[in-house]
């Protein structure tokens, strides 16, 4: 099923990871693509491989963190191409640090990339989405969207936001014809730890042995556009990991007896 063939599609977070395979897949499909992230030299790489699948891609490189440029680019891509017919909020930074230790200036920067950019941008393109009368909206949270995690307090925090967010507007949207689909990845093969953010603010730049031994991007890829396509109100990508999400709906005790171990230094 191709339903994206010659459509406008908008995938953040491009250049690399989960959003590179997005953008590559929707490629193969001949969407009509806009890829975006901070990492401009990245993104023209995304971009010429996008290419040799579609005749037209267009790379944006702009930053998540600052709220006007986001709306700003949101207003520039619709004046130029019209109305966006999928978007993808997938754009995003983890952290590795214990919540005491993490600046709120820090934890305010995670929250404006990993959620209110999602929101900024959703609002910015829905208007147009709307009164064309069709569309798909996903947005990428995370299994630490389902559980708190050590060392990852805002990140968690921004993902279990993504979740109240955008199951509203699912509800709200439906009358539109306008589907919303939240993904839930476990371990998957990108460089989200190695870009991590310290306490001062810093890369982690260590892979962490769960991401190494993850699904490849393009596995995760297929199986979320797929879940869009079936117009699923979420789904769960990964591997064993995932069980303990169903572990803490159905053994919540035993859930934190084993998450209770996880060490932090």
């Amino acid at each position: 099923m191709n339903i994206f063939k010659d459509k406008l599609c908008w995938v953040t977070g491009a250049s690399s990871g989960i959003g590179q395979a997005l953008a590559l897949e929707l490629a193969k499909e001949n969407a009509r693509l806009i890829i975006s992230s901070n990492q401009q030299n990245e993104l023209l790489t995304v971009k010429e491989q996008c290419l040799q699948h579609t005749s037209f891609c267009e790379a944006i490189a702009f930053d998540l963190s600052n709220p006007e440029v986001v709306e700003q680019t949101a207003r520039e891509v619709q004046q130029k191409h019209g109305a966006i017919y999928l978007l993808i909020n997938n754009g995003g930074i983890s952290q590795r640090a214990l919540a005491i230790d993490t600046p709120i200036a820090l934890d305010r920067k995670i929250m404006e990339i990993d959620f209110f950019s999602y929101v900024v941008l959703t609002k910015a393109i829905l208007p147009n989405m709307i009164e064309a009368g069709e569309g798909y909206i996903a947005a990428t949270s995370s299994i630490s969207g389902k559980f708190g995690f050590p060392l990852r307090s805002m990140y968690a925090s921004a993902k279990h936001a993504i979740q109240g967010f955008f199951e509203t507007i699912r509800l709200e949207l439906l009358p539109h014809n306008i589907f919303v689909t939240i993904a839930y990845p476990g371990r998957v093969q990108t460089n989200i730890s190695l870009n991590a953010l310290e306490k001062d603010g810093s890369p982690h730049g260590k892979m962490d042995p769960g991401q190494a031994n993850g699904i490849p991007a393009d596995v995760c890829a297929q199986r979320y556009l797929r879940a869009i396509k079936k117009r699923k109100p979420e789904v769960l990508i990964g591997g064993k990991e995932l069980t303990m999400v169903h572990v803490k709906r159905l053994f919540p005790r035993i859930f934190y007896r084993i998450i209770g171990k996880i060490k932090t230094t």
